[in-house]
């Protein structure tokens, strides 16, 4: 059944995207920042952990989930060492998935040929 509600939640959060990219005319880049404050903002509120307790993966792995975790590092430091943990939280609840996305971008980069969107 995780898997199923994992498939769900990630499929709902991802047509959300698809929907912003055919019906506005919003960039790649814009929607990647709606959807990273979003998840900031839905961890505020505490709706984000609710969403994770139901879908899993399925919220944790999309660009919201990365908004909730930086939301979430920063309260977590920002508990335990005060006002600095706000300029220190958020590095470290997504230091392993940053230094991930920027090893991976570089292999791939390396091994791609790029081309110009026409």
């Amino acid at each position: 059944m995780s898997y199923l509600s994992a498939f769900l939640v990630g499929g709902i959060i991802c047509a959300i995207g698809q929907i912003l990219i055919d019906k506005t005319k919003l960039t790649s880049a814009r929607i990647l920042v709606v959807y990273v404050v979003s998840g900031v903002i839905l961890a505020a509120f505490g709706v984000y952990q609710k969403i994770i307790d139901i879908g899993g993966a399925g919220a944790t792995i999309p660009l919201t989930g990365f908004g909730f975790n930086l939301a979430k590092g920063i309260f977590n430091e920002v508990d335990r060492i005060g006002i600095l943990g706000i300029f220190t939280g958020g590095f470290k609840a997504a230091s392993a998935g940053l230094s991930a996305a920027v090893f991976f971008g570089y292999i791939m980069a390396a091994l791609g040929k790029p081309k110009a969107k026409k």
